[in-house]
């Protein structure tokens, strides 16, 4: 009985040191693998692509999102928006026609005079229209307006003219002197409508930039993805070559039969993990696909992303005290409240100017004509006709440009309330509200200051993780071979090849990782100097 165990003993350590002495690495990381075994089912394979395949970098992607973002495409709307609300403030100042016809028929009581001492009624029948020009002025707060009348009336009394036939020109210019002369409510809302354009323009480029940065982030987490599958693909490949030489090992009985379990389950554990790999990959191709293409192009669903570029370590020198200059002066979120904080600016400015009296200069010019039917009356009670001539409209039109008979005026109008006045409460609010602004603005300077520092030490943390997981990964690969011999010459177990295998898969997926942080932390080092989070 000793004889037999000792034979079975030798066999078993000749074997052993064959297979080691031969020269051949049976469980080397990234070799030429030897034929499955028959018994042994092939890798899982992500399904094939229903549709093109559209190859694109990073850079392309970002392209591909500014022509077809649905949120650019909002958002480009907002300056134009903008620029229809500076227009609508601006309308005010454009001239304008008006015009007025009216017709009026009366009947008054007998007057003894007007009716020749005959005490009948008195009817009049008169028809007038107007057309005139008025405007704005863009300047000084004033505003001007000319008309041009014209009119006919007939009258059962008696009249130098019935029917008369009459025209006026008259002219009137309104200047403000004190209160609407430096700024009014159109001025205001004009310098309000520029502000909030110019919002628009700020809110549109922080639209682009987070845009660029959200899809250059989902780029990489396709990227990742893919790496992480590839990853879980070699790990299933190690375990399945683990499992094929303990079954020959099991076959020349070097290792009982129930090693075999284990390392069939590792087999399924990372079979596992490339089917939740596939799964991740499709749900970033699905996030990547929503912010590059199109939704109405007929394969928007069908497509399949496939990312040209792979994550790169390539270190760059930081400069965060420039980068903290360079968002103070050039952050969207910063410029747009430093817009808001100059419409309160305008906003005081135009309450402080309500405050003072209000002095107008009032100018009035007209000039007048008559024509028709002209009687000649005897002197004496009741007047006698002695005869009659005609005048044309014509020739009223020749007296009112001719300036025959004008009449012009100058007035001074002032007006002050007693008291006090809403004026006076809207500059206090705004200059409150300015107070607020300025104290929210200081903060933020403060928030962003913070911001870059943070995100410097992202990219410096994440190169340093770069490096600590490369060193990782090279030993867990010595590790790893050194546990293959070891496992040969039957100084290890298959648990410990496993566990081997296993941290090797998880220091490449850690070193993928941290690539992939790095160049994000770069992307939102860049990002954060122009638009917030």
């Amino acid at each position: 009985m000793r004889l037999k165990l000792r034979i079975s003993a030798c066999l078993s350590v000749t074997l052993a040191v064959c297979l080691f002495a031969s020269g051949r690495r049976v469980f080397a990381f990234e070799q030429q693998q030897p034929p499955p075994a028959p018994a042994t089912a092939p890798a899982p394979q992500p399904p094939a692509p229903t549709g093109p395949q559209l190859q694109l970098s990073a850079d392309e992607a970002v392209r591909l999102a500014l022509e077809n973002n649905l949120g650019i495409r909002a958002e480009k709307l907002g300056p134009q928006i903008g620029t229809y609300g500076v227009a609508q403030a601006r309308a005010v100042y454009n001239p304008s026609l008006f015009s007025t016809s009216t017709k009026r028929e009366s009947t008054s009581p007998p007057d003894f005079l007007t009716s020749g001492g005959v005490a009948t009624l008195t009817t009049s029948d008169r028809m007038e229209t107007n057309v005139g020009l008025q405007q704005n002025v863009p300047w000084g707060g004033g505003n001007y307006s000319f008309a041009l009348d014209a009119s006919k009336l007939a009258t059962s009394s008696i009249s130098s003219f019935n029917p008369e036939l009459g025209s006026n020109l008259s002219a009137q210019y309104v200047q403000p002197l004190l209160r609407d002369f430096k700024i009014d409510s159109f001025r205001q809302q004009v310098l309000i409508a520029q502000k909030n354009e110019q919002i628009a323009g700020l809110q549109l480029r922080q639209q682009l930039t987070s845009t660029e940065r959200e899809v250059r982030s989902a780029y990489y987490d396709l990227v990742g993805a893919i790496g992480q599958l590839e990853v879980a693909r070699r790990s299933l490949d190690l375990s399945r070559e683990s499992l094929r030489q303990n079954e020959r090992r099991v076959e020349v009985g070097t290792m009982a039969r129930i090693d075999i379990i284990e390392a069939q389950a590792e087999v399924a554990r990372v079979e596992e993990s490339v089917i939740l790999a596939e799964a991740q990959i499709r749900t970033f191709e699905d996030n990547l696909r929503t912010l590059i293409l199109n939704p109405a192009q007929p394969d928007f669903w069908t497509v399949s992303l496939v990312p040209s570029e792979k994550p790169v370590l390539t270190a760059q020198t930081l400069d965060v005290d420039a980068a903290v200059k360079n968002a103070l002066a050039s952050r969207t979120d910063l410029a747009e409240r430093r817009r808001r904080l100059e419409m309160t600016e305008i906003g005081i400015e135009f309450a402080r100017n309500q405050k003072l009296p209000a002095v107008d200069l009032v100018a009035n010019y007209n000039t007048v004509g008559r024509a028709g039917t002209q009687f000649e009356y005897e002197s004496g009670f009741p007047p006698i006709e002695v005869g009659r001539s005609q005048r044309s409209f014509g020739d009223a039109l020749r007296d009112v440009f001719g300036n025959q008979f004008k009449t012009w005026s100058v007035q001074l109008q002032v007006n002050y309330p007693i008291g006090t006045s809403p004026a006076s409460a809207a500059l206090a609010s705004s200059r409150l509200q300015r107070e607020q602004q300025l104290t929210n603005l200081r903060e933020l300077e403060v928030q962003i200051a913070a911001q870059i520092r943070d995100a410097g030490r992202q990219v410096t943390t994440s190169l340093q993780r770069v490096e600590a997981t490369r060193k990782a990964r090279e030993f867990a690969q010595i590790r790893l071979e050194a546990e293959e011999k070891r496992v040969t010459a039957g100084l290890a177990t298959t648990f410990q090849l496993l566990q081997a295998q296993r941290d090797l898969s998880n220091a490449l997926l850690q070193e993928n990782r941290a690539i992939i942080d790095y160049n994000r932390a770069l992307v939102n080092f860049g990002a954060i100097q122009t638009t917030p989070r």
